[in-house]
């Protein structure tokens, strides 16, 4: 099934039932489809979702894994002393 996003947002339970019954629903804006609303397969474990999302990304061009090494920082870290803010409290501090 397709709708809009208006649509999606005006009668929001009832797609909700229509997924949670089995139903697909491809939401549009402009036209053009945005997002898709499934089912949650419950019979996925943390391990098989981890598998397919894992699938996914090395399905992606951009992605290339690794070789297995440790796992690398900088070759210049950005020096921290005790008692300075780090980058995620400044940003933190930056949304509030």
């Amino acid at each position: 099934m397709e709708t809009t996003l208006r649509e999606l947002q005006d009668h929001l339970p009832e797609f909700v039932r229509r997924v949670v019954a089995g139903e697909e629903v491809t939401v549009t804006a402009g036209g053009k489809p945005v997002l898709k609303l499934s089912p949650v397969d419950s019979e996925m474990t943390p391990e098989d979702l981890e598998r397919d999302a894992l699938a996914r990304l090395d399905a992606l061009p951009w992605i290339e894994p690794g070789d297995g090494g440790p796992i690398l920082g900088s070759a210049r870290p950005i020096p921290w002393q005790p008692g300075e803010k780090m980058l995620s409290d400044i940003v933190s501090e930056m949304r509030e």
